[in-house]
């Protein structure tokens, strides 16, 4: 079993930026796929960027290119994401999830599939006003 805890959220400008973090426990992090996903009031849950096993791939929604980069430290077992020039429309409660390996062959993997993934974090709130 993971467990996946979120922190960094809050309250920023538009224009501002964030960091959110994402620190596993329980099991070998390293060979985990990581992705990021947030859901808006009233909106279903929408993906944000994904790092493979390797951390060599990344994968990032249109939304987000450019803005968002998303990282991993595995000695620390902690994912990452920068957010940068935030839009009011990024405001969402957002998710960390990994997914446990299924073998060598997805060393380089990811998905913007939330099934894809086996375990969640309850969530941090980014809240950015106009």
């Amino acid at each position: 079993q993971v467990q996946l805890v979120e922190s960094g959220g809050g309250l920023v400008q538009a224009g501002g930026s964030l960091g959110l973090s994402c620190t596993a426990s329980g099991r070998t992090f390293s060979n985990y796929a990581m992705g990021w996903f947030r859901q808006a009031p009233g909106k279903e849950r929408e993906f944000v960027s994904a790092i493979s096993w390797s951390g060599a791939n990344t994968y990032y929604a249109d939304s987000v290119k450019g803005r968002f980069t998303i990282s991993r430290a595995n000695a620390r077992n902690t994912a990452y994401l920068q957010m940068n020039g935030l839009k009011p429309e990024d405001t969402a409660v957002y998710y960390c999830a990994a997914r446990a390996p299924r073998g060598e062959r997805e060393r380089f993997t990811t998905s913007p599939i939330s099934g894809w993934y086996d375990y969640w974090g309850q969530g941090t709130q980014v809240t950015v006003s106009s």
